[in-house]
């Protein structure tokens, strides 16, 4: 039996998830690797040789020896190797998608990875600063539901733009921020927690202790 073609370096936290969901419903293999912030293996020369900047997750594939980082990088090289379903399949579908995986990379992962650390780990309590952060992915949650307005998925389509999105949004709580008064956000979460390849892929690595939590929206993760 020959060892999976992929390989994810990876951590339970929302850009790793992105890529194990991802995995999951393209239902290919891979070799998962769990990368320990504890020990600081992200930023050991071996794991710094795939990602120079030290972060989670990187693939690679075997078939063609190539090395990727950046979860949004990832969303699309995979999409566009095995399903374009998931991407689109005209140029115009794919750019609708990537505007989105952008939108969620240069928006919600950062302004809400903020209000979770001014929030949650800061050692000085900074209202401003938790009230900026919190206030701008609020904000950005009415722009997601502007967006499905009529719609079950961001694009009107199930895609990569759903699983960039969702790991980030599930887990609003941890932030400080409310998903009360957008119901089309809240009834997107539930269809995309429902997919059995998301509740595979969030356990692809579990998180000690807290695998139902981060289902339901409530989990610690950073």
């Amino acid at each position: 039996m020959t060892s999976p073609q992929i390989e994810l370096y990876t951590a339970p936290t929302p850009n790793g998830y992105k890529v194990s969901i991802m995995l999951e419903e393209l239902q290919v293999p891979y070799e998962l690797h769990k990368i320990d912030f504890s020990k600081r293996e992200q930023k050991e020369d071996w794991f710094l040789a795939m990602n120079p900047n030290g972060r989670i997750p990187s693939i690679k594939d075997k078939q063609n020896n190539l090395v990727l980082f950046e979860s949004g990088a990832i969303l699309v090289y995979l999409a566009e190797k095995y399903d374009l379903k998931l991407y689109g399949e005209t140029p115009e579908e794919r750019y609708t998608t990537l505007q989105w995986v952008m939108f969620q990379m240069g928006g919600i992962g950062p302004m809400q990875g903020q209000a979770n650390v001014f929030y949650r780990y800061a050692p000085e309590k900074i209202p401003y600063a938790i009230e900026r952060y919190q206030k701008e992915t609020r904000r950005l949650y009415e722009v997601l539901e502007t967006a499905l307005k009529g719609k079950e998925y961001i694009t009107g389509k199930y895609s990569i733009a759903d699983i960039a999105c969702y790991p980030w949004v599930v887990i609003h709580d941890w932030a400080g921020v409310s998903v009360e008064g957008l119901p089309n956000v809240q009834a997107w979460l539930d269809r995309i927690g429902n997919r059995p390849a998301v509740q595979r892929g969030l356990m692809s690595p579990p998180r000690a202790d807290t695998t139902d939590q981060m289902r339901q929206g409530r989990s610690i993760l950073i």
